[in-house]
C-alpha cells in the first residue's frame, strides 16, 4: 500500500464518496448485493481532493506511458478527470460515449483523434471493467493506439481482472478495495470484525450473502 493510495482512500471515505456497510449491503444497478458503494463523481465538488486525484493520475500516466499523446475520458464519470489530467500533461483530450450518437455525424468519440495516436483512457472506478473496455474498443476502431486504462479506484473483483487480461489491456489505479479496507479500519470507519466479511465479498461477490 503506497502513501498515495492510502491518502486517496482516506479522502474518498472522508468526503463520503465511498460508503462501507458490511451488515446492511447496498444493491447495485446490476442487482448485485455489495457492502460497498462508491460514487467518485462526488470528488468533483471538493477542489483539494480532485486536484490530488488529477495530479496522482497524471504522474502515474507519465511514468507508465511516457509516449501518451491524447487523454480520453469515459462518458460521463471520466470526462472531468480526463480534462484535468490532460491540462496537467498539456495534452489533447477527448471523451468516449457509451454508444454512437443517433444524429449528426453519429460520433462516439467527441473531440479529435488521429490514426495511430497513443491514448490513455480515464475511468472513475473499475468493477467488472466492461464499460471502459468497450470504450477502449471504440477508440481502437477510430484508429487510436490505446496504451492502457487509468482509474481512481478498483474493486479488485476477479471478473474485472479476467476481463482486462482477456482484452490484454493494461490498468493502473490510484487506490483499490484492499487499501480502502485498511484505511477504513485505521480511521475507525469499520470494526475489525467487519474485515473478514468485506474481504469475502471481493473474492466471490455473487455468492457473498450465502456464506
Amino acid at each position: 500500500m503506497t502513501e498515495l493510495a492510502k491518502a486517496i482512500a482516506k479522502d474518498l471515505l472522508e468526503i463520503e464518496a465511498v460508503f462501507l456497510s458490511p451488515t446492511e449491503p447496498f444493491t447495485w444497478a446490476s442487482g448485485l448485493k455489495s457492502p460497498i458503494y462508491c460514487d467518485n463523481r462526488i470528488t468533483m465538488s471538493y477542489p483539494v481532493v480532485r486536484k490530488d486525484i488529477a495530479k496522482g493520475l497524471a504522474d502515474k500516466i507519465k511514468e507508465a506511458y511516457p509516449d501518451v499523446q491524447v487523454i480520453a475520458g469515459t462518458a460521463t464519470a471520466g470526462i472531468a478527470h480526463a480534462a484535468w489530467v490532460a491540462d496537467i500533461l498539456d495534452l489533447p483530450m477527448v471523451y468516449i460515449r457509451s454508444k454512437a450518437k443517433e444524429h449528426g455525424k453519429g460520433n462516439q468519440i467527441e473531440g479529435r483523434i488521429f490514426k495511430g495516436q497513443k491514448m490513455v483512457v480515464i475511468e472513475d472506478l473499475i468493477s467488472t471493467g466492461g464499460s471502459v473496455l468497450e470504450a477502449a474498443d471504440a477508440a481502437k476502431r477510430e484508429g487510436a493506439d490505446v496504451l492502457g486504462v487509468a482509474a481512481i479506484f478498483t474493486y479488485e473483483l476477479p471478473k474485472g481482472k479476467e476481463n482486462f487480461e482477456a482484452q490484454k489491456m493494461d490498468l493502473i489505479t490510484l487506490t483499490n478495495y484492499s487499501t480502502l479496507i485498511d484505511a477504513a479500519l485505521e480511521s475507525n470507519y469499520i470494526e475489525a470484525n467487519d474485515v473478514v466479511l468485506l474481504k469475502d465479498w471481493k473474492q466471490d461477490p455473487e455468492n457473498w450473502l450465502n456464506k
